[in-house]
């Protein structure tokens, strides 16, 4: 099948959509959001319809909870969006894979060739493939998504597959967001993004896939009630000390490093091919999810939100963390 006609049962297969869920939609809690549009609540989080052709929709959510089939042997990359997913996704597949390409040299492995997003793809994208990414017979398959765990396909938390999940400062991740959504204007026709209204959004949680502070609350409480299923990680405690997150993710995975291993550098080499100096300049004129690749990348640091946001800001962004995260061991 060629590109375009990909491209057109695509497009086909999701207009069917909006059509299947329509009424369920009229059910459902919905407001207008200046910088999202329409916005619905489901099951206690927001998310736009696909009026738009969005692949990450309330309708695509729908689906997945009625179609998808998740293997025990699964892996799912799970994050709340701008929380360093494209990063936490190569550093899980190199982990996984690290046997499967140990031959390939630097410039030869797919990540020194594909953008993250195609390595380890979303659930929402591969329900609209004639041909998956990784087809049924593939072992371990490595998916990802940004729904909340509450929302997940039942078949994900029944069948007993590994969760990765990654949070991060809230205030680094509106920054991000920001940026985001600022480079994404002259492609979508967006209308001017101030960071001031992107805040009252992201504090309100009338944000796609939010409120943040739930996303994160329902992904810690299930890694405590099931901590050999799930991982909580955060980006900060990644950042600080890369290699030994690769450990801990390796054995989390069970596919641990030996002694030799680590020997011989196997826990750098993968901090490396996953750096983000790395990363951003693969396939960088190319496309994931008809989204440009550059536009994933940033800076990466820790803490730039006290380069943007004002001191009110930041007091109020403090002060619902503090309350949401009450009695919780997170921390940034």
């Amino acid at each position: 099948m060629s590109k375009t006609e990909d491209k057109e049962r695509k497009n086909d297969h999701m207009a069917h959509l909006a059509d299947r869920y329509k009424d369920k939609l009229t059910t459902l809690p919905d407001k207008k959001v200046p910088l999202f549009g329409s916005l619905y609540m489901y099951q206690g989080f927001w998310y736009k319809c696909n009026k738009l052709q969005n692949i990450f929709s309330i309708e695509s959510l729908l689906l997945a909870q009625e179609t998808f089939k998740a293997h025990p042997a699964d892996i799912y990359v799970t994050t709340f969006p701008k929380s360093g997913t494209t990063w936490i996704k190569s550093l899980v597949f190199a982990t996984v894979n690290r046997t499967r390409y140990k031959n390939n040299t630097f410039s030869t492995h797919p990540l020194s060739r594909s953008n993250p997003h195609k390595c380890v793809p979303f659930i929402e994208t591969e329900l609209y493939r004639n041909t998956p990414n990784y087809p049924d017979e593939h072992s371990p398959r490595l998916l990802s998504t940004h729904t909340c765990y509450t929302s997940l396909p039942q078949t994900i938390v029944d069948c007993g597959c590994r969760i990765v999940y990654m949070c991060r400062n809230p205030k680094d991740v509106l920054v991000y967001f920001f940026h985001f959504l600022s480079k994404m204007r002259n492609k979508y026709q967006i209308p001017e993004i101030k960071l001031e209204d992107l805040f009252e959004t992201f504090a309100n949680g009338s944000i796609m896939y939010g409120p943040y502070w739930d996303h994160v609350k329902g992904y810690y409480k299930a890694s405590i009630k099931h901590p050999t299923r799930i991982l909580f990680l955060t980006y900060e405690d990644m950042t600080r000390d890369t290699a030994n997150g690769v450990k801990r993710l390796a054995e989390f995975l069970g596919v641990p490093f030996t002694k030799e291993e680590e020997v011989y550098g196997s826990v750098d080499d993968i901090v490396r091919l996953c750096s983000l100096e790395n990363l951003k300049d693969v396939d960088k004129d190319g496309l994931s999810h008809g989204i440009p690749n550059e536009t994933f990348y940033r800076e990466g640091k820790i803490g730039d939100w006290a380069n943007h946001l004002t001191s009110e800001m930041i007091e109020t962004l403090d002060q619902i963390t503090k309350e949401n995260f009450l009695g919780l061991n997170i921390s940034f």
